[in-house]
């Protein structure tokens, strides 16, 4: 056992003298000289701390680089589990934001169709609704409007016109948004 191995007296003598040494080998796994501190602190502490049921079966040289290099490994997974989580976060917080400005742009995007939809002409207006929100063909939008299919194919051409001149800011969204849904 350490206590009838190490005294105070002898203790003190040990962290003075092997201090700089133990720090210095637990700078080579931690690069960092404050974290290499702390490691021997803590090793050095937990040692006299439980001095009275420690067993040790090698030198005390032997035993505080082999707990100095456990504990730095430790640390050393410990970090890397931090930073683990640190990039998942950062990742999920960057597709959640992606998200959200893609639900606005779809946001804005539904709107300003809209927009361009309402301000057609009345009758216009009504053949492309019927083209395309109620699934009709140009026939059947014909005979329920009591005009022919001609003048259907006309106002169908000139509101697509003017929807892609009105909407042609918003044709990279529209695409980038179908991209990702497909």
């Amino acid at each position: 056992m350490i206590q009838e191995i190490i005294t105070k007296d002898k203790f003190e003598k040990l962290f003075r003298e092997e201090y700089p040494r133990l720090c210095a080998y637990a700078n080579t796994f931690l690069k960092d000289i404050e974290a290499s501190e702390d490691v021997v602190h803590d090793v050095l502490f937990k040692l006299w701390e439980n001095r009275e049921s420690v067993n040790i079966d090698t030198s005390i040289e032997a035993y505080l680089f082999r707990a100095i290099r456990n504990k730095c490994l430790n640390v050393i997974r410990h970090l890397q589990v931090k930073e683990d989580y640190k990039s998942h976060n950062q990742s999920v917080l960057e597709e959640e934001a992606i998200q959200s400005a893609d639900v606005m742009e779809a946001s804005e995007l539904n709107q300003k169709i809209h927009q361009a939809i309402n301000s057609l002409p009345d009758k216009r207006k009504e053949v492309f609704m019927m083209s395309r929100f109620e699934g009709l063909k140009y026939a059947e939008i014909a005979e329920k409007l009591s005009i022919s299919i001609k003048t259907v194919e006309n106002q169908m051409s000139s509101a697509l016109k003017y929807l892609k001149t009105e909407l042609s800011a918003f044709i990279s969204i529209l695409i980038f948004i179908l991209f990702k849904i497909f």
